[in-house]
């Protein structure tokens, strides 16, 4: 009998409760993150806040920052201080009605959400009438005064929450005359106070400039450094850390550690892929490191000890010729694909024909050959653009084009001796890589002039190199895949086959223990049929027994990728808790620093790698972090990028483990669980791993000086 076809009234089913409630926007998490208070530093328990030079910290600075900054070149570090109470006028200045406006400038990172949170609740707790504006899409919004008045309802819609939703960002700069007229006169019209710039080097950079343009107009400009790349770390000239980290790393790095972990989990189980996971960090290496030990992951490169390395081997040749080997210093491409082949060969010898290997985006970077590279490109398109008035892309659309380019400029140092620039070797090189990669090498560079990283297939160069010299080492028969001997010899006596007897003519160690590893010279049917001919196992012309044949089969690699990268997911995470609670103790930070008046500061916590009483919010001057470096052909002054310090205890640790981790060796890996952004619970870690190792360094220190 036919079954009826029930009829559903649509209107009832859309607006029944729990309908309602399993589409609506909301959530239970997301209310709890809502209503989360972060804890604040002991000194914003006081009712006012002061700031106290610290002349201890010196800093080297920069002649060109001088001249450029001269007004603001001279600040010191600024310790926040609570008070119950000001002398003289101090409440009066503390407590006024101010205007603060604030901007997000460059990529998001999670927590940014929280340094408006605690900027908002300070400057209404201080004078309810103060008023924040929140800049719409960036700098941009500075510049045409695009802006929204932050209202309670709004600021309480994104607390704890990831991402720059609430006001958008941008990555304009305002780095010419006219944009800082533009912005100077917003400035007028709002009538701010106070301009609050969160970003990264390059914002906090433009924070500098504006600090110094708009000291005249009496506007305070204050910095707040953001990047999920963790390379915004600052000490002073004696190496006094005064910002460990920058806010948002940590929870990119927990995000891309949950999903890395969980493909160490799907390659132990599925045990036939390895995963090629790159993640973010252009210039430096401080995700991978901080994933490495979240995760365990079978091999995690570090550009940084990559181009620290030095090829002993070659220098002990070039010694006994007694020449100099200048080659041998600083990882090589080819090099370095030999490296990650060694591990794939031996995790597979002992019977491992998978795993993960994490690549920082920038790796390239550190790659002698490849820097090169980039750097004489990078020249070679900023000095086409200055001179020919004309962008060098749109002039050499096809990779033909940009090659016959090179071509004449290659000539060219053939007939001009004082050209440099481009040799013959450099054309002769660069037409020696892939096209895909030379494409990559030659495409359009970033607003600031960087070279792309992120849009280059890192992972598929090298993986390209690996796969090719991993098919040597298979023709060799030196890649080859462990077998468990109790399962060869099941496999032999099922099929009534002596497995002693074939055992010595497939395998070079089988009276010993470990893994079976088959003889190098059987890499084919044909040459396993010899093998077994001349052992007299067959006769000449007999096929090699279906046993023996599974076993050779299973012995035979088969090298298989998955590709991933973690970037974008990572940095549009909701926050962990230190994450929350450091962007929101930033903006406490950042009203102090304006209430005291200061300009041309970085609102900063120092002590993030201790316990969280320890924390001790602060304000770093800029200007005198400031430098010159080469930018789109340029020298200009900016902040310099922290990168990963290879002899710091957290790169020793993950050095040190390099071969545990590897577990190229029968029985279990060693990978890590690290479990997902819970926010809720205790089990929730308190800083990242980096800073818990790196702090061991300087409590010893601490400790140290405390008994002297």
């Amino acid at each position: 009998m036919a079954r009826q076809k029930q009829i559903i009234n649509l209107e009832e089913i859309l607006n029944h409760p729990q309908v309602q409630k399993a589409t609506d926007d909301t959530n239970k998490e997301l209310l709890d993150r809502r209503k989360y208070s972060p804890p604040k530093c002991d000194v914003f328990a006081k009712p006012y806040t002061v700031l106290r030079q610290m002349d201890t910290y010196r800093f080297e600075l920069d002649k060109e920052a001088e001249k450029q900054l001269p007004n603001i070149i001279g600040n010191s570090v600024q310790l926040v201080e609570g008070r119950d109470a000001l002398e003289g006028d101090g409440a009066e200045r503390y407590e006024k009605k101010r205007h603060i406006g604030i901007v997000f400038s460059g990529g998001p990172a999670p927590g940014g959400h929280n340094v408006i949170a605690g900027l908002y609740d300070a400057a209404k707790k201080a004078n309810p009438q103060t008023r924040v504006y929140g800049f719409l899409v960036g700098p941009d919004g500075i510049i045409e005064n695009e802006a929204v008045e932050l209202s309670d309802d709004l600021v309480d819609a994104y607390r704890n929450l990831g991402g720059f939703t609430m006001i958008k960002t941008g990555r304009t700069k305002i780095d010419t005359p006219e944009k800082m007229t533009l912005s100077r006169e917003t400035c007028r019209r709002l009538e701010l106070d106070a301009l609050v710039i969160v970003g990264g080097d390059d914002s906090n950079t433009n924070a500098a400039f504006l600090a110094q343009e708009m000291l005249a107009d009496n506007v305070q400009v204050i910095g707040v450094p953001k990047t999920i790349d963790g390379d915004i770390q600052v000490r002073d000239a004696d190496g006094n850390v005064l910002c460990a980290m920058s806010f948002g790393f940590h929870t990119a790095a927990r995000a891309f550690a949950n999903s890395i972990s969980n493909l160490c989990t799907d390659s132990s189980s599925d045990i036939k892929y390895w995963h090629i996971c790159k993640v973010m960090g252009r210039v430096a290496s401080h995700l991978a490191l901080e994933v490495a030990l979240q995760t365990h992951a079978n091999m995690t490169l570090i550009g940084e000890d990559l181009a620290d390395y030095t090829d002993k081997e070659r220098l002990e040749k070039a010694q006994k010729q007694d020449r100099s080997d200048y080659h041998a210093y600083g990882m090589t491409l080819r090099h370095l694909s030999r490296v990650i082949c060694e591990g794939i060969v031996r995790r597979a010898a002992a019977g491992k024909n998978y795993g993960v290997i994490v690549i920082p985006e920038g790796v390239l970077e550190f790659i002698n050959e490849i820097q090169v590279f980039i750097i004489k490109l990078n020249t070679i398109i900023a000095e086409y653009n200055q001179t020919h008035d004309k962008d060098f892309h749109a002039s050499f659309p096809r990779l033909e084009d940009k090659l016959e380019y090179l071509r004449r400029l290659a000539q060219r140092s053939r007939e001009d001796a004082s050209f440099k620039l481009w040799h013959t070797r450099d054309d002769d090189l660069f037409n020696d890589i892939p096209a895909f990669f030379q494409e990559g090498l030659l495409m359009e560079r970033d607003s600031h002039g960087n070279f792309p990283f992120s849009q280059v297939e890192t992972e598929k160069v090298i993986m390209g190199l690996v796969q090719d010299y991993l098919n040597i080492l298979k023709e060799e028969g030196t890649y080859k895949i462990g077998l468990h001997k109790s399962y060869y010899q099941k496999i032999l006596q099922s099929a009534g086959l002596d497995p002693a007897q074939y055992g010595e003519a497939l395998f070079d160690n089988y009276n010993t223990d470990g893994p079976l590893i088959m003889k190098p010279a059987i890499i084919s049917l044909k040459t396993l049929g010899q093998e077994l001919e001349n052992r007299g196992l067959i006769q000449k012309g007999d096929k090699v027994p279906p046993a023996v044949e599974k076993i050779y089969k299973k012995s035979m690699p088969s090298f298989k990728t998955q590709i991933h990268f973690y970037g974008y997911d990572g940095r549009g995470n909701d926050p962990t808790r230190f994450d929350c609670i450091y962007t929101y103790n930033l903006g406490l930070t950042v009203f102090s620093l304006i209430a005291a008046g200061a300009t041309g500061q970085m609102a900063a916590i120092k002590n993030l790698e201790m316990d969280f009483s320890r924390w001790e919010p602060l304000g770093i001057p800029i200007a005198p972090l400031m430098h010159l470096e080469e930018r789109k052909g340029r020298l200009a002054l900016v902040i310099e990028k922290s990168v990963v310090d290879v002899d710091s205890i957290a790169f020793q640790v993950v050095k040190a483990h390099r071969e545990k981790w590897l577990a190229a060796t029968p029985g279990v890996d060693h990978f890590r669980r690290p479990g997902p952004i819970r926010f809720t619970g205790k089990s929730e870690e308190e800083r990242p791993l980096t800073l818990e190792l790196n702090a061991i360094g300087a409590t010893d220190k601490q400790a140290g000086a405390g008994k002297d």
